[in-house]
């Protein structure tokens, strides 16, 4: 184990630093602004869609998971960028899989919302 702080102490920094992080992410990157209005959107939304707390956390699941992977890929980026500017095979490879994650979240959200708000309606 290595030394350093543990408990309480521990919890606050790393809940210190994962609010740094968000609010890094989120001066410095506009998809996860524009996400970050959808999944408020959508969020409000299942409110009134939903009929039962699984159905509700159907819902509400993707929306985090988008946020996570969109976070996870500003990282990746973010680490390329930081190791250099020059174009490598590598790294801009390592950044389409995380935008193709993303888009994997997105499509996601768009099933578990079409086919619910298709049953509501058409149930």
């Amino acid at each position: 184990m290595k030394p350093g702080k543990s408990g309480t102490a521990r919890l606050i920094d790393a809940t210190r630093y994962s609010l740094r992080g968000l609010r890094a992410t989120f001066r410095n990157e506009a998809a996860f602004r524009q996400e970050l209005l959808l999944v408020a959107a959508l969020f409000a939304a299942s409110f009134w869609l939903q009929t039962h707390l699984l159905e509700w956390l159907l819902l509400v699941v993707p929306l985090f998971i988008l946020l996570i992977v969109e976070l996870l890929n500003t990282a990746i980026e973010t680490t390329i960028d930081r190791i250099g500017d020059e174009r490598h095979e590598l790294s801009g490879q390592a950044k389409d899989m995380g935008s193709a994650a993303v888009l994997l979240a997105l499509l996601l959200i768009a099933c578990v919302w079409g086919t619910l708000i298709w049953r509501h309606f058409h149930g």
